[in-house]
Formats: C-alpha cells, sequence, structure tokens
C-alpha cells in the first residue's frame, strides 16, 4: 500500500508543477514576454491548455464570472494541496497503524 501512496502522491506532484508552469506561461504571453506565433510556444501552450482543461471546465461552472480574472487554477491548485493533506494524514490508515 505504500507503493499505492507514493505514486498518488507523486500524480499530485506532477499535476502540481503543471498547473503551476500553466500559470507562468499565461502571465509570460499576457505580459508579451513570450510571442504565440513562435511555434515551440504555441505547441507548449495547446499541450498544457488541452490538459488542464478538463480540469477547470467544472471549476469555471462554478465560479462566478470575474470579468476577465480565472481563477479556476487557484481552486484547482488549492484542491491538489487537501488532496495531498488528506492523503498525508490518512498514510497510517494505509500502512494498518
Amino acid at each position: 500500500m505504500q507503493s499505492l501512496f507514493q505514486i498518488l502522491m507523486l500524480i499530485l506532484d506532477v499535476v502540481w508543477f503543471i498547473i503551476i508552469a500553466h500559470v507562468i506561461m499565461s502571465w509570460l504571453i499576457n505580459f508579451q514576454v513570450l510571442n504565440l506565433r513562435q511555434p515551440l510556444v504555441a505547441q507548449i501552450w495547446d499541450g498544457l491548455s488541452r490538459l488542464l482543461e478538463p480540469l477547470y471546465a467544472p471549476i469555471r461552472r462554478i465560479l462566478p464570472q470575474m470579468g476577465g480574472l480565472d481563477l479556476a487554477p487557484l481552486v484547482a491548485l488549492i484542491a491538489v494541496y487537501a488532496l495531498r493533506i488528506i492523503l498525508a494524514n490518512n498514510a497510517g490508515a494505509f500502512y494498518g497503524y
């Protein structure tokens, strides 16, 4: 069961990193540091958006419209962190303590 716990924690860490990369890249695009006309930038942006849209879509349906401010990544990060806390606090149940 320890292996399952570690795999779940690894998956949550990867999701955390991908969300952070998406947020930073969106800032760089909006501040015109990165240009979506560059093929590599466009491919990375499209790939990250496709990966995260299934995670963001249900959150965006619940959250009210904020006039151009997207809080879905923040809510997703909080959810990932909450899942990490839940898993870490219940790790003893996995080990039979």
